[in-house]
C-alpha cells in the first residue's frame, strides 16, 4: 500500500476522510486552536498554531500506509474539521484516536468517521484489532467509542495530555473485527 492508495480517502454519508494535503494547515490549526478540542487529546499542545499544523501534515505525510494512517475529517459543506489516525502505541495493536472542531460536535460526525474508518481498517487494510482510550472526563468520547463497538477493558492508564500538561485518568478500550 502506497500513500496514493490512501489518497482517494474514505467516503461517508457527509465527509471524506482523505490523506492531509498541505493546503490543509489552516483549518486544522482552526480547529484544533480550541482548549476544549486539544485538551481531550495527547499529543496536540494549546495554543495550536498554524507551525503546528504543518508539522502535522508533514507527520501524516510521511507515515508508511502498511503499518499506520491518518486521515483529515473533510465534510462536505463546512471543508476540514477534524483528523482521525491510526498510530502504533506501546502496545502491539494500532490505536485510534481523533478529534473534531467544537462547532461540529454533538452531530453525530465523530460516530460517522469513526465507523467509516474501523470498516476500512478492517476490510480494506486488513486489521482486525483496535484500541482506543479516551480521558476518563471526556464522556462524549467514550460514547463515540462505545457505539462504533469498543468494549471496555477495565483498565485505566494515566496517559499525558500536552494540552493540559498533567497526566489524565484514560478509560481503554478495545476493538475486535
Amino acid at each position: 500500500m502506497t500513500t496514493a492508495q490512501l489518497a482517494p480517502g474514505i467516503r461517508t454519508a457527509r465527509m471524506v476522510l482523505r490523506l492531509p494535503d498541505p493546503a490543509d494547515a489552516a483549518p486544522i490549526a482552526k480547529g484544533a486552536c480550541d482548549y476544549a478540542v486539544s485538551s481531550n487529546t495527547t499529543r496536540m499542545p494549546y495554543p495550536y498554531g498554524q507551525a503546528d499544523a504543518r508539522a502535522f501534515v508533514a507527520l501524516a505525510r510521511g507515515l508508511d500506509p502498511r503499518e499506520q494512517a491518518t486521515f483529515v475529517l473533510e465534510h462536505r459543506d463546512a471543508g476540514v474539521i477534524g483528523a482521525l489516525g491510526f498510530h502504533r502505541g506501546g502496545a502491539p495493536a494500532l490505536e485510534l484516536g481523533y478529534w473534531l472542531a467544537r462547532a461540529h460536535w454533538g452531530k453525530g460526525l465523530a460516530s460517522e468517521a469513526v465507523a467509516a474508518a474501523l470498516h476500512w481498517a478492517q476490510t480494506d487494510w486488513g486489521r482486525r484489532l483496535i484500541i482506543a482510550g479516551h480521558f476518563a472526563d471526556n464522556e462524549a468520547s467514550g460514547r463515540v467509542l462505545v457505539k462504533a463497538g469498543f468494549l471496555y477493558t477495565g483498565e485505566v492508564q494515566r496517559r499525558f495530555s500536552r494540552a493540559r500538561g498533567a497526566e489524565v485518568a484514560t478509560r481503554m478500550m478495545v476493538w475486535i473485527a
